[in-house]
Formats: C-alpha cells, structure tokens, sequence
C-alpha cells in the first residue's frame, strides 16, 4: 500500500506525496476531453468561421472573420464533418462537466482548495520574488504550489471552466428555454458563442504556458507526480530527521 510519509530522495531531495489519487484521475481525464474538445471545435466553427455580438449574425459585417486562421488548423474527426463533430463536442463536454463536478466535490469535501491552492498572506506576499524567479526559469521544488500556480489554477478552475460551460450551454435554445436569465447574461446567443470562443482561446493559451513550464522546471518531475503522487522537493531544516535524546545529547 502506498504511504503518504516523505521518502528519501537522490540528492539530498524528499520525495513527498502531493497529488491524491483523485486529483491525477481527473486531471488526466480533463486533459482527453479539452483536447477533443478544442480539435471539434475547430470542426464546428470551420462551419461558419466568423463571430457577432448581440443576437443575431449580421454576415455582412461579424465582429471577426476566421476563415484564413482556421483552415489549416486540424480538426477531429479530420473531415469536414459538422454532425459527428457536433457529437464528439457534446459528449466530451458532457464528460468533462461530470469529471469536473466530482473534482469540485472532492476538493470541498476535502479541503483541497482551501489547503493546496488558496495562497496565504506570506504567499501573496512574496507574488513579486515568485515571478521574477519564473522570469529568469527558476523554479524551486517546493511542497505546496507557488502562488503564481495558485492564483492561476483558482481563476481556471471558478472562472474560465465555468464561463466556458454556460457560454456553451447558452447556445443550447433547450438550456435557454430552462434557464432564459444566461441569454441576457451574455447579452444574446451569438454574444455567447463568441465568448465560447475567446474562452476556448484563452484555454488553448493556458495550455501551451503550463506545459512549457512543465517541461522547463522538470519534465519528469512533474509527470511522475501527475501518475504516482509523489514529486520530489528540495530538502528543508523541517525536513532533517529528528535525532534522539541520545544522539542530542
């Protein structure tokens, strides 16, 4: 059975258990549904590659033509498909609600968010130290997430997924004959598919910076800690073995 004690590491290093099972499950299985999610939205919007504002499509004048960014980008599936792209969105979508709703569940049930990622006031503090060590890649191996990582999960996780969500489900005229109130909310049906969209953007955004720091601050490190828990920190005073009345005196 695996323990949760700190272990030695190479190195004069600890090997302490950060992730719990619950946390790696769904971070995987988000990270399967954003990718289908995002190549068959790329399918759904090769379908009428342009974006409006308010209510209705003016096609003479959209607010962003994305015909010449879209074409060569790759879709799933790789055809021109509305239908089964439509499909694979729905379902993944539905999939990474429900992946998402037990992830919440876990980190209230567990205090994972007010223990792992709400920063504390020496944290906060130390925002501006934090990001100049990210700006000259150095990223020290610590137990609890920086606080740049904290703040930028939180606004992920309570903002841009649930904005991404809603948007989504606004264009549903089912969801808005439930719920009528997101229609003015985003101020109209094309006003939400063009916030889907930014959303999805800034996700893709999102993406592309974390695995880059993934790799920079050590690609094995963080992968393995993503798939057995563990992720090995630089050795702390806390962290010394404590000696016995013996060995003290």
């Amino acid at each position: 059975m695996r323990t949760r004690d700190d272990i030695p590491a190479p190195g004069g290093r600890v090997s302490v258990y950060r992730h719990a099972g619950i946390v790696r499950a769904t971070h995987w299985i988000n990270a399967l549904c954003v990718f289908v999610l995002i190549l068959s939205g790329i399918n759904i919007l090769k379908a009428h590659p342009a974006l409006y504002w308010g209510s209705q499509s003016d096609f003479g004048d959209p607010w962003l033509r994305l015909s010449n960014w879209l074409q060569h980008l790759p879709t799933l599936p790789s055809m021109r498909d509305l239908a089964t792209g439509r499909n694979y969105h729905f379902f993944f979508a539905w999939a990474l609600v429900i992946n998402g709703a037990a992830y919440l569940a876990y980190g209230l049930w567990r205090k994972h968010f007010s223990r792992d990622l709400i920063p504390t006031r020496a944290e906060l503090g130390a925002i501006v130290q934090v990001a100049k060590e990210h700006a000259k890649f150095q990223f020290p191996h610590e137990r609890r997430y920086n606080v740049i990582q904290q703040l930028t999960y939180l606004s992920i996780i309570f903002g841009l997924l649930p904005q991404v969500v809603l948007s989504g489900l606004t264009m549903s005229p089912g969801f808005d004959a439930i719920a009528p109130w997101a229609l003015d909310f985003f101020g109209g049906r094309q006003s939400a598919r063009t916030v889907h969209f930014l959303c999805a953007v800034a996700i893709v955004l999102f993406i592309v910076v974390h695995v880059a720091l993934v790799i920079v601050s050590g690609f094995k490190n963080n992968i393995v800690s993503m798939i057995t828990g563990r992720y090995v920190v630089e050795r702390t005073p806390a962290d010394a073995p404590k000696k016995s009345p013996a060995e003290a005196s």
